[in-house]
């Protein structure tokens, strides 16, 4: 058999580029996950776009068959939110690392959750900048030492991925670790079937610049949420988003169905964009009038 003929019998969502991320990287084991999880869903190769900023992780549409954007540092999610807008009947996952969307990214980010379109977003958090050789990320760990943080060690505070998420509004707020595939495809599986913005933050261990936060650390640390935990009340969430350190809760935090910019703008709602016709000429319109009001 053909690679085409076992990859379509296997996964239709697996690329026929080979990944090149470092041996290990935990990267892989969310690539697995996520094209496992769309064909799991019965989704096709062509009904599926992924947008990507810049980073390691931002390869990530690569390595796939489904339509892809590579886009600039940072935007991976306006460029997302463009996807959804235009074209409704596609779905939408937007990827990118810490970095990417909790620094230069962080504005979109907020709007995007407030916005609450329906597609899905999975940052690979690795505490740190991997593409650029190992400077720290606004994740990176108090007193880590980074070739950007050589002497004392990082002396920010990290950002908490999931208290921002609960409060910028995030109808879908998750995280997972990369280590343990089975969940991670659940949570993936549960965030693309969500009605909104959904958000999974993955902890992704980089094996090559980060040697404190690795997979044995977060063995050590991680613990799935249990059916105790309310995924309705944002207050539970909110608490259990501050453990951090001894233990680390992974699973879905909060979860609640609301109405998305589509929804309430009355212009999405009785056109779609994809559909419109293109041009003065298509729509009936006279560009030479148009121009004489400008001449």
């Amino acid at each position: 058999m053909s690679f085409k003929e076992v990859k379509e019998e296997i996964n239709p969502f697996i690329g026929e580029v080979k990944p090149n991320w470092c041996l290990g990287c935990g990267n892989y084991g969310l690539l697995t996950a996520t094209t496992n999880a769309l064909a799991k869903l019965g989704f096709k190769p062509n009904e599926v776009v992924m947008t990507s900023g810049i980073g390691c992780s931002s390869n990530f549409p690569h390595w796939t068959s489904v339509y892809g954007i590579h886009a600039l540092h940072g935007r991976s999610l306006p460029v997302a939110m463009g996807v959804r807008l235009t074209n409704p009947n596609l779905t939408v996952i937007a990827v990118s690392g810490d970095g990417d969307t909790y620094g230069i990214g962080m504005g979109h980010f907020i709007h995007a959750a407030r916005r609450n379109l329906d597609m899905t977003c999975l940052v690979m958090n690795n505490q740190i900048n991997g593409l650029t050789t190992g400077q720290y990320s606004p994740t990176s760990q108090l007193g880590h030492i980074t070739i950007t943080s050589p002497l004392n060690g990082v002396d920010e505070y990290p950002i908490n991925p999931i208290s921002l998420a609960l409060g910028a509004g995030t109808s879908f707020v998750a995280r997972a670790f990369s280590g343990n595939r089975k969940h991670l495809q659940s949570i993936i599986e549960q965030a693309i079937q969500h009605k909104g913005f959904a958000f999974v933050d993955v902890l992704s261990p980089c094996v090559t610049f980060n040697r404190l936060n690795t997979y044995s650390w977060f063995r050590e640390r991680v613990y799935e949420l249990g059916d105790d935990h309310d995924t309705s009340n944002i207050c539970d969430g909110l608490i259990k988003a501050q453990e951090w350190g001894e233990k680390i809760p992974i699973g879905v935090f909060y979860q609640i169905i609301k109405p998305s910019l589509k929804d309430m703008d009355p212009t999405l709602q009785e056109r779609v964009p994809v559909n419109e016709p293109l041009g003065f000429k298509a729509q009936g319109i006279d560009a030479h009038v148009i121009f004489e009001e400008f001449s």
